[in-house]
């Protein structure tokens, strides 16, 4: 048994997501008997000492079965409207297959911006470490009613990713309507195997995953594979496998080989770095020179002298992304400055900033421990 295998068998703390497809049934209506069993695995699984949290897809494709939707909308609005009525039977469905095993749950919605700002993550982290404690199960969905195309994580594969990183998750399962990650798409391609296991962020891995979703959900083999790029950041590793194989979720927490497995090999960021690597939305771009890339490279901070731009607008403490001069993101952290001020210190040494703006903040225009390498 290799090393990753053995830590997802000794894995404290399970994120479990399920896609569209399977709690839906293709579309059919949410299938109660896969739910109930699902349920049954968790609990299996809660009785053994894991902690649990369920990341279900599922609402708007049970909206639109209930209002009788062929084909998914693609005006905001009726999105929201098939989720807000999907949400209902969603939770209670999930809320009776638990309780038939004496657990409770607890419905937790998410948006992005409850996770990009710092206090709403934290209060989100706070709120799912309580409910652990208390041996409820949260059932975490993106918030489809309220959300927008600024707000929206785009998949549950994504916030899946997101929510193991956000409770400092050991393991992402991944559950499909597919066996795991195959070479090629095995619908087109009688030619394409299975990877059994994998390092997650390896380039190649994306290309082979290429595709979309179905109508009934977002997703893709495609984000999966990025997903796991960005659960591995926390240290977790991620499984995709077949949510319709028997007894899938404990077979995969006692670390049977089946499915794909995408390895993490890097240390866990801290929980202010890893907020930072999960930022999706950030508000501004500071263009650096070769020099300030090195430094950062080298863990140092960076210092206004090694800019050469500053791009949009924003305030003191905001997220920023730090490119290199090819334009690509190597870095990302909390500026010190607000964008109009970091834009007359930029070129200029730590000692001119006094005289420059008239007082000084910090002599980093972003600290150290306030950036997170990235494609590390």
């Amino acid at each position: 048994m290799n090393l990753p295998t053995t830590r997802i068998a000794s894995a404290r703390r399970l994120v479990i997501k399920v896609g569209s497809a399977l709690v839906t049934n293709n579309g059919e209506g949410l299938d109660l008997p896969a739910i109930g069993e699902w349920a049954r695995q968790i609990a299996e699984l809660r009785e053994a000492g894991r902690e649990v949290v369920l990341v279900s897809s599922g609402a708007i494709a049970c909206g639109m079965q209930r209002l009788g939707w062929q084909k998914r909308p693609h005006a905001v609005h009726e999105l929201q409207a098939a989720a807000a009525v999907g949400q209902m039977g969603l939770a209670q469905v999930y809320e009776r297959a638990f309780a038939a095993h004496g657990l409770h749950t607890a419905q937790v919605l998410l948006t992005h911006d409850d996770l990009a700002d710092r206090k709403r993550y934290l209060n989100a982290r706070s709120t799912l470490s309580t409910l652990l404690q208390l041996g409820v199960v949260p059932i975490i969905n993106e918030n489809d009613t309220v959300v927008t195309d600024e707000i929206k994580f785009g998949d549950n594969d994504t916030l899946g990713a997101l929510v193991a990183n956000l409770v400092e998750a050991d393991c992402l399962i991944i559950l499909t309507d597919q066996q795991g990650l195959f070479t090629a798409d095995p619908r087109k391609d009688a030619s394409a195997t299975l990877i059994a296991e994998a390092r997650a962020g390896e380039p190649a891995l994306e290309a082979m995953a290429g595709g979309a979703g179905t109508q009934y959900g977002r997703g893709g083999m495609i984000t999966k594979v990025i997903a796991a790029k960005r659960a591995a950041r926390s240290g977790a590793h991620t499984v995709i496998a077949s949510g319709r194989e028997i007894n899938i979720m404990p077979r995969l927490a006692r670390g049977e080989p089946v499915g794909t497995l995408l390895t993490s090999e890097t240390q866990p960021l801290n929980a202010r770095k890893q907020w930072l690597a999960d930022h999706l939305q950030l508000n501004g771009k500071l263009l650096l020179d070769a020099g300030a890339v090195s430094a950062l490279i080298e863990g140092k901070s960076l210092l206004p002298i090694g800019v050469i731009e500053v791009q949009g607008d924003f305030e003191r403490g905001a997220a920023v992304a730090c490119l290199a001069p090819n334009g690509i993101e190597i870095a990302r952290g909390l500026a010190n400055y607000g964008s109009g001020e970091a834009r007359r210190i930029t070129r200029h040494a730590s000692h001119e900033i006094e005289e420059i703006l008239g007082y000084i903040d910090e002599s980093e225009l972003i600290h150290r421990d306030n950036l997170v390498l990235l494609g590390a």
